[in-house]
Protein backbone atom coordinates (compact mmCIF):
# COMPACT_ATOMS: atom_id res chain seq x y z
CA UNK A 1 0.00 0.00 0.00
CA UNK A 2 1.24 3.52 -0.88
CA UNK A 3 0.49 7.07 0.19
CA UNK A 4 -1.74 7.31 -2.89
CA UNK A 5 -3.62 4.26 -1.65
CA UNK A 6 -4.15 6.00 1.69
CA UNK A 7 -5.62 9.03 -0.09
CA UNK A 8 -7.94 6.80 -2.09
CA UNK A 9 -9.00 4.89 1.02
CA UNK A 10 -9.86 8.15 2.79
CA UNK A 11 -11.73 9.55 -0.21
CA UNK A 12 -13.81 6.38 -0.46
CA UNK A 13 -14.45 5.95 3.28
CA UNK A 14 -18.21 6.13 4.04
CA UNK A 15 -18.30 8.42 7.06
CA UNK A 16 -20.62 8.51 10.05
CA UNK A 17 -21.18 12.14 11.00
CA UNK A 18 -21.97 11.51 14.65
CA UNK A 19 -23.03 15.07 15.47
CA UNK A 20 -24.76 17.20 12.87
CA UNK A 21 -27.86 19.34 12.45
CA UNK A 22 -30.28 19.41 9.56
CA UNK A 23 -29.45 21.15 6.30
CA UNK A 24 -31.40 24.30 5.48
CA UNK A 25 -34.16 23.74 2.97
CA UNK A 26 -34.75 27.41 2.08
CA UNK A 27 -33.02 29.67 -0.43
CA UNK A 28 -30.28 31.91 0.96
CA UNK A 29 -29.36 35.43 -0.06
CA UNK A 30 -25.87 36.76 0.55
CA UNK A 31 -26.52 38.21 4.03
CA UNK A 32 -28.01 34.90 5.19
CA UNK A 33 -25.10 32.92 3.76
CA UNK A 34 -22.59 35.23 5.42
CA UNK A 35 -24.34 34.84 8.78
CA UNK A 36 -24.05 31.07 8.39
CA UNK A 37 -20.26 31.38 8.08
CA UNK A 38 -19.74 32.70 11.60
CA UNK A 39 -20.68 31.78 15.15
CA UNK A 40 -21.28 35.45 15.90
CA UNK A 41 -24.84 36.63 16.38
CA UNK A 42 -23.93 40.28 15.74
CA UNK A 43 -24.53 42.13 12.46
CA UNK A 44 -21.62 41.79 10.05
CA UNK A 45 -19.97 45.20 9.58
CA UNK A 46 -20.37 46.67 6.11
CA UNK A 47 -16.60 46.97 5.69
CA UNK A 48 -16.00 43.19 5.88
CA UNK A 49 -17.26 39.90 4.50
CA UNK A 50 -17.30 36.43 6.04
CA UNK A 51 -16.09 35.07 2.72
CA UNK A 52 -12.73 36.54 3.81
CA UNK A 53 -12.32 33.93 6.54
CA UNK A 54 -10.89 30.43 6.63
CA UNK A 55 -14.39 29.01 6.29
CA UNK A 56 -15.37 31.40 3.51
CA UNK A 57 -12.26 30.62 1.47
CA UNK A 58 -12.71 26.87 2.03
CA UNK A 59 -16.31 27.08 0.84
CA UNK A 60 -15.29 28.70 -2.45
CA UNK A 61 -12.46 26.19 -2.93
CA UNK A 62 -14.22 22.89 -2.14
CA UNK A 63 -17.93 23.51 -2.73
CA UNK A 64 -17.71 25.43 -6.02
CA UNK A 65 -16.71 22.37 -8.14
CA UNK A 66 -19.74 20.46 -6.83
CA UNK A 67 -21.88 23.21 -8.36
CA UNK A 68 -19.99 23.03 -11.69
CA UNK A 69 -17.86 26.09 -10.94
CA UNK A 70 -14.08 26.46 -10.97
CA UNK A 71 -12.35 26.38 -7.56
CA UNK A 72 -11.88 29.68 -5.76
CA UNK A 73 -14.62 31.42 -7.71
CA UNK A 74 -15.69 34.88 -6.51
CA UNK A 75 -18.48 34.93 -3.89
CA UNK A 76 -20.83 36.76 -6.25
CA UNK A 77 -20.45 34.09 -8.92
CA UNK A 78 -20.83 31.29 -6.39
CA UNK A 79 -24.05 32.74 -5.00
CA UNK A 80 -25.40 33.39 -8.50
CA UNK A 81 -24.86 29.73 -9.43
CA UNK A 82 -26.39 28.60 -6.15
CA UNK A 83 -29.52 30.58 -6.95
CA UNK A 84 -29.67 29.18 -10.49
CA UNK A 85 -29.62 25.59 -9.22
CA UNK A 86 -32.06 26.19 -6.39
CA UNK A 87 -31.73 25.22 -2.74
CA UNK A 88 -32.98 21.65 -3.15
CA UNK A 89 -30.52 20.79 -5.92
CA UNK A 90 -27.61 22.47 -4.12
CA UNK A 91 -28.41 20.56 -0.95
CA UNK A 92 -28.76 17.26 -2.82
CA UNK A 93 -25.43 17.69 -4.60
CA UNK A 94 -23.43 18.79 -1.58
CA UNK A 95 -24.80 16.17 0.83
CA UNK A 96 -24.25 13.33 -1.63
CA UNK A 97 -20.77 14.53 -2.54
CA UNK A 98 -19.77 14.57 1.16
CA UNK A 99 -19.48 10.79 1.24
CA UNK A 100 -21.36 10.54 4.55
CA UNK A 101 -23.19 7.23 4.87
CA UNK A 102 -25.00 7.98 8.14
CA UNK A 103 -26.03 11.25 9.80
CA UNK A 104 -26.71 11.39 13.56
CA UNK A 105 -28.88 14.50 13.70
CA UNK A 106 -29.33 16.73 16.75
CA UNK A 107 -32.93 17.91 16.34
CA UNK A 108 -32.84 20.40 19.21
CA UNK A 109 -32.58 23.57 17.14
CA UNK A 110 -33.84 25.12 13.93
CA UNK A 111 -37.42 23.89 13.94
CA UNK A 112 -39.03 23.21 10.58
CA UNK A 113 -36.47 25.39 8.78
CA UNK A 114 -33.98 22.53 8.97
CA UNK A 115 -34.40 19.13 7.37
CA UNK A 116 -35.53 16.37 9.72
CA UNK A 117 -33.51 13.15 10.00
CA UNK A 118 -35.93 11.47 7.58
CA UNK A 119 -35.56 14.35 5.10
CA UNK A 120 -31.77 14.29 5.47
CA UNK A 121 -31.81 10.57 4.67
CA UNK A 122 -34.03 11.06 1.64
CA UNK A 123 -32.16 13.92 0.01
CA UNK A 124 -28.71 12.40 0.63
CA UNK A 125 -29.80 8.83 -0.21
CA UNK A 126 -28.17 7.60 3.00
CA UNK A 127 -29.18 6.83 6.60
CA UNK A 128 -30.05 9.28 9.36
CA UNK A 129 -30.93 8.84 13.03
CA UNK A 130 -31.88 11.26 15.78
CA UNK A 131 -29.95 12.61 18.74
CA UNK A 132 -32.41 14.07 21.27
CA UNK A 133 -31.57 17.32 23.04
CA UNK A 134 -32.40 17.18 26.74
CA UNK A 135 -33.14 20.87 27.22
CA UNK A 136 -35.61 20.86 24.31
CA UNK A 137 -37.56 17.97 25.81
CA UNK A 138 -37.96 19.76 29.14
CA UNK A 139 -38.88 23.04 27.49
CA UNK A 140 -41.61 21.28 25.52
CA UNK A 141 -42.86 19.62 28.69
CA UNK A 142 -43.01 23.05 30.34
CA UNK A 143 -45.41 24.17 27.62
CA UNK A 144 -47.71 21.24 28.36
CA UNK A 145 -49.05 22.55 31.68
CA UNK A 146 -47.02 20.22 33.90
CA UNK A 147 -47.02 20.82 37.68
CA UNK A 148 -43.72 21.21 39.48
CA UNK A 149 -44.46 18.31 41.81
CA UNK A 150 -44.97 15.88 38.95
CA UNK A 151 -42.18 17.15 36.70
CA UNK A 152 -39.40 14.72 37.71
CA UNK A 153 -41.44 11.62 36.95
CA UNK A 154 -43.18 13.12 33.91
CA UNK A 155 -39.87 14.15 32.42
CA UNK A 156 -38.39 10.68 32.85
CA UNK A 157 -41.43 9.20 31.11
CA UNK A 158 -41.43 11.74 28.27
CA UNK A 159 -37.68 11.44 27.72
CA UNK A 160 -37.91 7.64 27.52
CA UNK A 161 -40.70 7.93 24.95
CA UNK A 162 -38.98 10.70 23.01
CA UNK A 163 -35.68 8.84 22.76
CA UNK A 164 -37.03 5.33 22.20
CA UNK A 165 -35.69 5.31 18.64
CA UNK A 166 -32.82 7.75 19.13
CA UNK A 167 -29.15 6.77 19.10
CA UNK A 168 -27.99 9.37 21.63
CA UNK A 169 -28.75 12.40 23.79
CA UNK A 170 -27.32 15.90 23.76
CA UNK A 171 -26.97 18.69 26.33
CA UNK A 172 -26.08 22.34 25.86
CA UNK A 173 -25.31 22.93 29.53
CA UNK A 174 -22.14 24.70 28.31
CA UNK A 175 -24.38 27.41 26.84
CA UNK A 176 -26.99 27.51 29.58
CA UNK A 177 -24.57 27.65 32.53
CA UNK A 178 -21.05 26.40 31.83
CA UNK A 179 -19.24 23.32 33.12
CA UNK A 180 -18.53 24.79 36.56
CA UNK A 181 -21.72 23.29 38.02
CA UNK A 182 -22.20 21.12 41.09
CA UNK A 183 -21.60 17.67 39.56
CA UNK A 184 -23.72 15.71 42.02
CA UNK A 185 -27.22 14.42 41.32
CA UNK A 186 -29.81 16.89 42.68
CA UNK A 187 -32.40 15.59 45.12
CA UNK A 188 -36.02 15.30 44.08
CA UNK A 189 -36.91 18.14 46.45
CA UNK A 190 -34.30 20.38 44.81
CA UNK A 191 -35.67 19.55 41.35
CA UNK A 192 -39.27 20.25 42.35
CA UNK A 193 -38.30 23.59 43.93
CA UNK A 194 -36.31 24.61 40.86
CA UNK A 195 -39.15 23.48 38.57
CA UNK A 196 -41.57 25.63 40.57
CA UNK A 197 -39.38 28.71 40.12
CA UNK A 198 -38.96 28.00 36.41
CA UNK A 199 -42.67 27.40 35.75
CA UNK A 200 -43.78 30.44 37.76
CA UNK A 201 -41.44 32.53 35.61
CA UNK A 202 -43.23 31.24 32.51
CA UNK A 203 -41.06 28.25 31.65
CA UNK A 204 -39.17 28.77 28.41
CA UNK A 205 -35.41 28.56 28.17
CA UNK A 206 -33.94 26.24 30.81
CA UNK A 207 -30.91 27.76 32.49
CA UNK A 208 -31.46 26.92 36.16
CA UNK A 209 -28.37 24.96 37.29
CA UNK A 210 -30.44 22.50 39.33
CA UNK A 211 -32.67 21.68 36.37
CA UNK A 212 -29.65 21.39 34.08
CA UNK A 213 -28.04 18.91 36.49
CA UNK A 214 -31.32 17.03 36.63
CA UNK A 215 -31.33 16.77 32.84
CA UNK A 216 -27.75 15.49 32.73
CA UNK A 217 -28.39 12.81 35.34
CA UNK A 218 -31.65 11.84 33.62
CA UNK A 219 -29.66 11.34 30.44
CA UNK A 220 -27.09 9.24 32.29
CA UNK A 221 -29.87 7.08 33.72
CA UNK A 222 -31.20 6.36 30.26
CA UNK A 223 -27.92 4.78 29.22
CA UNK A 224 -27.54 6.31 25.75
CA UNK A 225 -24.33 8.15 24.78
CA UNK A 226 -24.57 11.69 26.13
CA UNK A 227 -23.11 14.43 23.93
CA UNK A 228 -21.92 17.66 25.55
CA UNK A 229 -21.00 20.78 23.60
CA UNK A 230 -17.58 22.00 24.75
CA UNK A 231 -15.40 24.93 23.72
CA UNK A 232 -16.00 27.37 20.87
CA UNK A 233 -19.54 28.41 20.00
CA UNK A 234 -21.65 31.51 19.63
CA UNK A 235 -21.59 34.42 22.15
CA UNK A 236 -24.33 32.78 24.19
CA UNK A 237 -21.61 30.88 26.05
CA UNK A 238 -18.64 32.02 28.12
CA UNK A 239 -15.67 30.19 26.68
CA UNK A 240 -13.60 30.05 29.87
CA UNK A 241 -16.45 28.11 31.51
CA UNK A 242 -16.60 25.54 28.68
CA UNK A 243 -13.24 23.84 29.22
CA UNK A 244 -14.05 20.12 29.52
CA UNK A 245 -11.53 19.76 32.37
CA UNK A 246 -14.18 21.49 34.52
CA UNK A 247 -16.26 18.32 34.05
CA UNK A 248 -13.69 16.02 35.65
CA UNK A 249 -15.64 15.29 38.84
CA UNK A 250 -18.88 14.78 36.89
CA UNK A 251 -17.00 12.43 34.55
CA UNK A 252 -15.91 10.36 37.54
CA UNK A 253 -19.34 10.35 39.17
CA UNK A 254 -21.17 9.04 36.08
CA UNK A 255 -18.61 6.39 35.07
CA UNK A 256 -19.14 4.16 33.07
CA UNK A 257 -21.95 6.07 31.29
CA UNK A 258 -20.61 7.13 27.85
CA UNK A 259 -19.88 10.86 27.52
CA UNK A 260 -19.02 12.48 24.19
CA UNK A 261 -17.29 15.87 24.19
CA UNK A 262 -18.14 17.82 21.05
CA UNK A 263 -15.82 20.23 19.20
CA UNK A 264 -13.73 21.20 22.24
CA UNK A 265 -11.58 23.83 20.43
CA UNK A 266 -9.40 25.41 21.80
CA UNK A 267 -9.54 22.85 24.61
CA UNK A 268 -9.23 19.78 22.34
CA UNK A 269 -5.97 18.74 23.99
CA UNK A 270 -7.74 18.84 27.36
CA UNK A 271 -10.48 16.67 25.89
CA UNK A 272 -7.79 14.29 24.65
CA UNK A 273 -6.52 13.98 28.22
CA UNK A 274 -9.98 13.08 29.51
CA UNK A 275 -10.46 10.57 26.70
CA UNK A 276 -7.15 8.93 27.57
CA UNK A 277 -7.65 8.57 31.30
CA UNK A 278 -11.39 7.76 31.39
CA UNK A 279 -12.58 4.79 29.31
CA UNK A 280 -16.10 6.18 28.94
CA UNK A 281 -15.08 9.58 27.47
CA UNK A 282 -14.97 10.23 23.71
CA UNK A 283 -14.43 13.45 21.75
CA UNK A 284 -14.26 15.16 18.37
CA UNK A 285 -13.08 18.49 16.92
CA UNK A 286 -16.13 18.89 14.66
CA UNK A 287 -17.00 22.58 14.66
CA UNK A 288 -13.36 23.66 14.56
CA UNK A 289 -12.60 21.73 11.37
CA UNK A 290 -14.85 23.93 9.25
CA UNK A 291 -13.99 27.20 10.92
CA UNK A 292 -10.22 26.69 10.72
CA UNK A 293 -10.34 25.90 7.00
CA UNK A 294 -6.82 25.62 5.59
CA UNK A 295 -5.50 25.25 9.15
CA UNK A 296 -7.90 22.41 9.98
CA UNK A 297 -5.21 19.83 9.24
CA UNK A 298 -3.32 21.09 12.30
CA UNK A 299 -6.42 20.78 14.50
CA UNK A 300 -7.10 17.25 13.23
CA UNK A 301 -3.48 16.26 13.92
CA UNK A 302 -3.67 17.73 17.43
CA UNK A 303 -6.77 15.64 18.12
CA UNK A 304 -4.63 12.54 17.50
CA UNK A 305 -1.90 13.42 20.00
CA UNK A 306 -3.03 12.01 23.33
CA UNK A 307 -6.28 10.05 23.16
CA UNK A 308 -6.44 6.41 22.08
CA UNK A 309 -7.67 6.38 18.51
CA UNK A 310 -10.71 4.31 19.51
CA UNK A 311 -11.94 7.37 21.46
CA UNK A 312 -11.83 9.94 18.63
CA UNK A 313 -14.86 10.57 16.36
CA UNK A 314 -15.68 12.47 13.18
CA UNK A 315 -18.36 15.15 13.10
CA UNK A 316 -19.09 18.29 11.11
CA UNK A 317 -21.54 20.01 13.50
CA UNK A 318 -22.95 21.44 10.28
CA UNK A 319 -26.17 23.41 10.63
CA UNK A 320 -27.94 25.24 7.84
CA UNK A 321 -26.35 25.53 4.39
CA UNK A 322 -25.33 22.14 3.02
CA UNK A 323 -21.93 23.63 2.24
CA UNK A 324 -21.10 23.14 5.91
CA UNK A 325 -22.02 19.45 5.81
CA UNK A 326 -19.89 18.96 2.71
CA UNK A 327 -16.91 20.92 4.03
CA UNK A 328 -16.88 19.06 7.34
CA UNK A 329 -16.25 15.82 5.48
CA UNK A 330 -13.81 17.24 2.92
CA UNK A 331 -11.65 19.06 5.45
CA UNK A 332 -11.60 16.12 7.86
CA UNK A 333 -10.46 13.77 5.09
CA UNK A 334 -7.76 16.23 3.99
CA UNK A 335 -6.56 16.87 7.52
CA UNK A 336 -6.47 13.19 8.39
CA UNK A 337 -4.60 12.35 5.19
CA UNK A 338 -2.03 15.07 5.80
CA UNK A 339 -1.37 13.92 9.36
CA UNK A 340 -1.25 10.19 8.66
CA UNK A 341 0.70 10.49 5.39
CA UNK A 342 3.42 12.44 7.18
CA UNK A 343 3.77 9.74 9.82
CA UNK A 344 3.81 7.01 7.19
CA UNK A 345 6.48 8.82 5.19
CA UNK A 346 8.58 9.20 8.33
CA UNK A 347 8.38 5.45 8.82
CA UNK A 348 6.71 5.64 12.23
CA UNK A 349 3.33 4.37 10.98
CA UNK A 350 2.52 1.65 8.49
CA UNK A 351 0.15 2.33 5.61
CA UNK A 352 -2.12 -0.44 6.85
CA UNK A 353 -2.33 1.11 10.32
CA UNK A 354 -3.10 4.52 8.79
CA UNK A 355 -6.01 3.17 6.74
CA UNK A 356 -7.35 1.11 9.64
CA UNK A 357 -7.26 3.98 12.14
CA UNK A 358 -8.77 6.45 9.69
CA UNK A 359 -11.64 4.00 9.28
CA UNK A 360 -12.06 3.79 13.06
CA UNK A 361 -12.28 7.55 13.50
CA UNK A 362 -14.34 8.18 10.38
CA UNK A 363 -16.98 5.54 11.08
CA UNK A 364 -16.03 2.51 13.16
CA UNK A 365 -15.86 4.21 16.56
CA UNK A 366 -19.28 5.84 16.08
CA UNK A 367 -20.78 2.57 14.89
CA UNK A 368 -19.61 0.85 18.10
CA UNK A 369 -20.50 3.72 20.46
CA UNK A 370 -23.99 4.38 19.12
CA UNK A 371 -24.71 0.79 18.08
CA UNK A 372 -25.61 2.00 14.61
Amino acid sequence: MTIADLATALDELPLIDHHVHGALAAELDRPAMERALTESDRPIPGWMTQFDSQLGVALRRWCAPVLDLPPRVAPEEYLRRRHELGAAEVTRRLLRAAGVAHWLVDTGMGGTELLSPAEMAEISATRADEVVRLESVLEQLGRDDVAAGELPERFAQVLAERSARAVGLKSVVAYRHGFDFDPHRPSRAEVVAAAGRWLRAGGGRVDDPVLLRFLLWSGVDLGLPLQLHAGHGDPDLRLHRCDPLLLTEFVELVEPAPLVLLHCYPFHRNAGHLAQVYPHVFFDVGLAVNHTGARSAAVVAESLELAPFAKVLFSSDACGPAELHHLGAVLWRRGTHRALAEWVQEGVWSEDDAVRIAGMIGAGNARRLYDC
